[in-house]
This record gives C-alpha cells, structure tokens and sequence, in this order.
C-alpha cells in the first residue's frame, strides 16, 4: 500500500516536471524555431519521453498541455496560428490539441509494445521516437488541410492545397522529424535507467 502510493506520488511528481518542461519551452526559444510565418517545433521531445516513461494517459495528458501551450500562442503570438483562430476558432484548438494527444498515445503504446519484444533495444526506441514524431506531423497536417484547406489565406501559399503540404513537410517536417527523433533515442536509454535505479533505491 504505501509502495503503490509512493510510486503514484513519484508519477505525479514526473508528470507535473515534464509538464512544467513543456510550458516553459513554449514560451521560450527553447520550443520552437520559427521560419517565415510557421515554426519548426522541438515540444514533441519532452511528450515523447513523458509517454515513453510514464505510459500512454500519462503521454496524452503531456500531450494535451503541449496543445493548449500551441492554442495560447494563437493569441498573438504566432502569426500563422493568429490568423487560423480568427478564420475558426474551434477548428483551430481541435488542430492543435488532437495531434498532440495522440503523439502521447502512440509513443505510449509502442513503448509497451516494444518492451515486450525487445526491451532496451535502441531500434526499438528509435521507432518509438519516430512515430511519436511522426503522428504530430501528419495529423497537424492533415487536420490543417482538412479544416483550412480551402481557407483564402492556405491557398495564398500556393495554387493548390498539395503545395501546401509540400512546404510543411519539406521544409519544418523534415527537420523536426530528424532532430527530435536523434534527441529522444539518444536521451531515454540513460533516463530510464535511472528511474530505474532510482526506484529500486527508494
């Protein structure tokens, strides 16, 4: 009993540091890299790693403060975003909540799933990595078409929606996709096993 209540505190304890993690990276030069009007994102690493450690809900709730720090900085402080929230509101917090929620779920699952089959294997992580990475990529883009697609300001860019899709992923998806993967599987072997060790010490 006083175990289970311990590791519960412990959970909390990490949930509420990444979480902290998260905010201060999105309202610093530390979170995102801006070119032009969009901003290449490097917030996907601590949700990523807080799913990797602490499961799935956990990654999904980082995942949720990672998408509301994204929605807070429709308000003035990114000028693609700004712009988006004015065109629809509701469109504009479902694009960035949902996509970030789900990098928590699929980082989460894959981390059990790989733990299963091949626990500590660097492939494994690296993997993970990449579709926790990945899944912010494609649903953010996909939600973006989906909901602005045929918006006047999406069709600015470029004569058509495939344009569109072809800067972000060209440009902003790339490199987040290779930075973000390289920093997450070369940061959670030493950090697991020192939560490891740090547990079995308490």
């Amino acid at each position: 009993m006083e175990s289970e209540k311990r590791n519960k505190t412990l959970q909390l304890t990490r949930l509420g540091i990444l979480s902290a993690i998260i905010i201060i990276m999105a309202f610093t030069p530390l979170g995102y890299l801006k070119i032009g009007p969009l901003s290449i994102t490097f917030l996907t690493v601590p949700v990523i790693l807080g799913a990797m450690l602490l499961g799935p809900l956990n990654g999904a709730i980082l995942g949720a403060v990672f998408g509301l720090t994204s929605f807070a900085q429709c308000f003035g402080l990114d000028p693609f975003g700004t712009t988006l929230l004015s065109i629809n509101p509701i469109y504009t917090f479902l694009m960035c909540i949902v996509p970030r929620v789900l990098i928590g779920i699929v980082a989460g699952y894959l981390m059990i799933l790989f733990d299963k089959k091949t626990s500590g294997k660097i492939y494994g992580y690296a993997i993970t990595a990449l579709a926790g990475v990945l899944t912010n990529t494609v649903f953010f883009v996909g939600f973006l078409l989906l909901m602005f697609g045929n918006t006047d300001y999406i069709r600015s860019f470029g004569e058509n929606t495939i344009a569109i899709l072809g800067i972000l992923v060209s440009t902003n998806a790339i490199v987040e996709i290779i930075v973000c993967t390289l920093v997450i599987t070369a940061l959670i072997k030493p950090i697991r096993v020192a939560v490891r060790k740090f547990n079995r010490q308490g």
